[in-house]
């Protein structure tokens, strides 16, 4: 898949969004934005679209989001348990029907916590909670960011399918 077909498939999961009447919120680290812009792609996206965040490093999760040193006591970036933390965060900040997100290492090395390039924990939190682990075994830097993505609206688009009609989100926005 290449950067138009990513593009054609967030227009696809943004039209689903639309119908269902639902909205989503972003945290990417890896992908570098291209989850939340493949997202964008699609003419309207404000009705679905609330917000997103490249948190790449520790910085940017402080300064850009809510969370504290005590919300991600004892877990690490590039894991399952920190993609779903950041999914729930995003959709309760936002007050979204789904919270998306996806942190890993695109390469071409690894990170400092032994994760080879191509790693990357995906996780969505909605109506429908999935997460998935995915290993490209690849060094190539934007081959695997462009995948991250990819593999990213995949499974919300499965969360959304498996989903029953018409979730609400957390709260009205106010």
């Amino acid at each position: 898949m290449d950067f138009a077909e990513l593009l054609a498939l967030g227009r696809r999961v943004g039209d689903r969004l639309v119908a269902r009447g639902e909205t989503i919120a972003v945290a990417e680290s890896s992908a570098g934005g291209l989850v939340s812009a493949a997202l964008l792609a699609r003419a309207g996206a404000s009705a679905y679209f609330f917000g997103g965040a490249v948190l790449y490093t520790r910085r940017s999760r402080r300064l850009l989001t809510t969370l504290t040193s005590d919300d991600t006591a004892g877990m690490r970036s590039s894991s399952l348990p920190y993609a779903r933390l950041l999914a729930a965060h995003q959709r309760s900040r936002f007050r979204a029907s789904w919270g998306l997100a996806e942190t890993g290492a695109a390469g071409p090395s690894g990170n400092p916590y032994g994760d080879p390039a191509g790693h990357s924990c995906l996780a969505v939190d909605g109506p429908v909670v999935l997460e998935r682990m995915l290993r490209t075994g690849q060094d190539d830097r934007q081959g695997n960011m462009l995948a991250f993505a990819i593999a990213a609206l995949e499974l919300l688009a499965q969360a959304i399918d498996a989903a029953p009609a018409a979730a609400a989100p957390i709260s009205a926005p106010g």
